[in-house]
């Protein structure tokens, strides 16, 4: 075998293990990947209160002023307005905290009022409310519901599509400055792994990749 002949035998016989060698690095790099933690189970605050917004309805009751009670709904704009009382911030308020404002205003006009404020339909304000977003079958807004969970949720869209990357999914939480955690939906619908189930936060955002495969 002359010179040249062996130099391109040695070529030949290289080019898969550099294939190898690139194909490994490519992998290496990969898995430098910071990986995200999984969501913690319990996530929800026994002290959390319904904060009203905009498309919400509320029962407004005055005690012995029937023509004063009425059922309202909360503008686009986030205010309320009675016969008494105009353009009344009622959004990122608790039903109370309205409460106690109508009667500040109708005491200049009413003697002791005592109001009563009642949500009858629910919304809520978008920072409150749970967005799911990617592969699930209904992406869609939720409005946030105390002890919430995947579950819960995944209902409410209707689970996943045919081409979701289910346990690739993660949830980007407000409340804690944009921390992501990762979740298991594939294992907790498909599977049944109630392990998988995590407790849902006010203003979650639900994010599921389509899969590769």
């Amino acid at each position: 075998m002359n010179k040249l002949t062996f130099i391109s035998f040695i070529t030949k016989a290289l080019k898969p293990i550099a294939c190898v060698g690139i194909f490994a690095l490519i992998l290496t790099g990969c898995s430098t990947k910071p990986a995200i933690p999984e969501a913690p189970q319990l996530a929800a605050t026994p002290d959390y209160n319904y904060i009203v917004g905009p498309g919400d309805n509320l029962n407004i009751s005055v005690w012995r002023n029937p023509e004063l009670s009425m059922s309202v709904p909360v503008r686009p704009d986030g205010k309320i307005a009675t016969p008494l009382v105009d353009d009344l911030v009622a959004q990122g308020k608790t039903s109370t905290e309205i409460a106690r404002d109508i009667e500040k205003l109708l005491s200049k006009l009413v003697r002791d009022p005592v109001v009563t404020v009642i949500v009858t339909g629910f919304v809520g304000p978008y920072s409150e409310q749970i967005r799911v977003v990617g592969e699930a079958a209904k992406p869609q807004a939720l409005p946030y519901k105390q002890k919430m969970t995947l579950l819960d949720v995944m209902i409410a869209v209707g689970g996943l599509t045919d081409f979701a990357d289910g346990n690739g999914a993660s949830i980007v939480r407000a409340s804690e400055g944009g921390a992501q955690y990762s979740v298991r939906i594939k294992d907790l619908v498909k599977r049944g792994d109630i392990a998988a189930n995590v407790e849902m936060k006010p203003g979650d955002i639900l994010i599921i990749p389509q899969g590769w495969f």
